[in-house]
């Protein structure tokens, strides 16, 4: 074995976050290999905001629709209507995660099709024996392995059986023909978003277009909970029972990042692997790409140095800059999501035209927005009112 046959990178994981970090850390000169499985497309909405397009170079065409709005339906039917100032792109993972693996390839990484097998500390790398497409089993070896292989990552397990398990809520949603403009309440340039008990009992259910299909799902963390009744339930409700199913998908989404994303030695974690999921919101793509920049930012220090120490510096910058986000999402999940008494409260609450302006400015950016002290205080109030049952649901007293 001389140099020549040794990786710099194995990034494990071909999904945004795998993609990323693969293309980052060749355009370094580094000597990348990226394993993905075959056939592998996550159930996700697939909506990402302006910040993702301008920071990771996202070309028009691979936007397949515009959403100019959203409307978020509560339990007893009433809507409340969420317009944009410009758009907030779909994707279709089916073509977006193969783009950038295919950009990842244009800039020097090396791909391989296969599942991992297993993974060993060999001298001051890695062994890593994969599944390859044939059936035949095959090896790579490495001085640092990227682990984006999802929240059941197998590198985690490999690596740091003792890093822990996240919260997760299982998402599963259908692919569908989507129906003529106009039919049934079907609009083709808006995401509408169901907090309804029956659809879920700790989530939320969704409808996002994606121009020539449309993602119907749900996802929940309650065991024996039929995320498949729930779709057909939805389906049934908006009238697209009869749509054409192209495709149907299901995974794990954790909600929460893990406290610890690398072993120590050589092996770092990105995106569903390191858990990094917006609570609430269940958005992924961004976090998922923003964590694999930093991770490949931090694997190249180790790469220059030597020092392992280089690789926790991924973690900290990710939550440096996302962190505070995190927290106030989770408490709002634990707060409004817990019956359909509360959920009909959060809705009506985003009729309000301060907390739309916040919300969007802060989806939109991926930044807290500072509004004046005054707009925070009046959504503190509305929010405490609705809370304690001191309004009702759409504006009227309890």
């Amino acid at each position: 074995m001389t140099n020549a046959d040794i990786f710099d990178v194995v990034v494990v994981g071909g999904g945004p976050a795998g993609a990323t970090a693969a293309a980052d850390l060749a355009k370094r000169g580094r000597r990348v290999a990226l394993l993905d499985r075959a056939g592998r497309i996550k159930p996700c909405g697939g909506a990402i905001p302006p910040r993702l397009i301008r920071d990771f170079a996202i070309p028009d065409e691979l936007i397949v629709a515009k959403a100019r709005g959203a409307r978020m339906v509560a339990p007893s039917g009433g809507e409340v209507d969420m317009p944009i100032d410009g758009f907030v792109g779909m994707v279709d993972r089916e073509h977006f995660d193969e783009w950038l693996r295919a950009r990842a390839a244009s800039t020097g990484a090396e791909r391989r099709t296969g599942t991992l097998i297993d993974l060993a500390a060999e001298g001051e790398g890695y062994r890593l024996t994969y599944r390859a497409e044939g059936g035949e089993t095959a090896e790579l070896r490495t001085r640092t392995v990227v682990g984006a292989d999802g929240a059941n990552s197998g590198v985690a397990r490999a690596a740091m059986p003792k890093a822990g398990r996240v919260p997760f809520v299982f998402a599963y949603h259908e692919i569908v023909r989507s129906p003529p403009p106009g039919e049934g309440s079907f609009d083709p340039a808006r995401c509408d978003v169901y907090y309804q008990g029956r659809l879920s009992p700790d989530f939320y259910a969704w409808i996002f277009p994606h121009g020539e299909t449309t993602s119907i799902g749900t996802g929940s963390a309650h065991k024996g909970f039929s995320l498949k009744g729930s779709v057909a339930d939805l389906r049934r409700t908006v009238g697209l029972e009869g749509a054409e199913t192209i495709r149907r998908e299901g995974a794990p989404i954790p909600l929460r990042p893990l406290r610890r994303w690398d072993d120590g030695r050589g092996v770092l974690l990105v995106g569903d692997a390191a858990g990094v999921v917006a609570p609430s919101s269940g958005e992924g793509i961004y976090y998922a790409m923003a964590s694999a920049r930093l991770g490949a930012d931090a694997v190249e220090a180790f790469l220059a140095t030597g020092d392992a120490r280089a690789l926790r510096e991924a973690r900290r910058d990710f939550m440096r800059a996302h962190g505070r986000v995190f927290w106030i999402l989770g408490l709002m999940q634990r707060i409004w999501y817990r019956n359909d008494w509360l959920r009909e409260r959060f809705v009506s609450l985003c009729r309000d035209p301060d907390i739309q302006r916040l919300t969007w400015d802060a989806y939109m950016n991926k930044e807290l927005v500072r509004a004046s002290p005054l707009v925070h205080a009046r959504i503190a109030l509305k929010d405490l009112a609705h809370l304690l049952g001191l309004a009702g649901p759409w504006g009227r007293r309890a």
